[in-house]
């Protein structure tokens, strides 16, 4: 598991005062790419050698709010690795007390640049699976 920390952001906020429903699958795709960067997998050397990682599954469950200048800790936890996919799952809990905000998970399939799902090269996968 990594945890990212963030802040919420005006932005980020409707009407209402709190945290667009939206911005979750953003802070799910910051804490994914942050996963894959501290096992050593940069997306850029990924599309360098044409592969891309199209989401091809979303899941959120919104428990509470969050709201403008709050921190939050956004968890990813890599819950499924195949050559072709790779699911996760989230928490993103608001840092001061603790609260469950949301939890949801993604699924990502490899593809080339054309959209044609391919196997993960080694180099890559097996970065997954070293110990941490």
């Amino acid at each position: 598991m990594i945890t990212v920390r963030d802040k919420v952001r005006f932005v980020e906020t409707d009407m209402m005062g709190v945290v667009h429903h939206s911005n979750y699958f953003r802070w799910f795709e910051m804490a994914r790419v942050e996963y894959l960067r501290q096992v050593g997998i940069l997306l850029t050397d990924m599309m360098a050698d044409n592969i891309v990682f199209p989401i091809t599954a979303v899941d959120c469950k919104y428990r509470a709010s969050a709201k403008f200048d709050d921190y939050i800790l956004i968890e990813a936890v890599l819950a499924e690795a195949s050559k072709v996919k790779l699911v996760f799952t989230y928490r993103v809990l608001k840092e001061a007390d603790g609260t469950l905000l949301a939890t949801g998970s993604t699924q990502n399939v490899f593809t080339n640049n054309q959209g044609k799902i391919i196997r993960l090269p080694d180099k890559y996968f097996n970065k997954l699976h070293q110990p941490s």
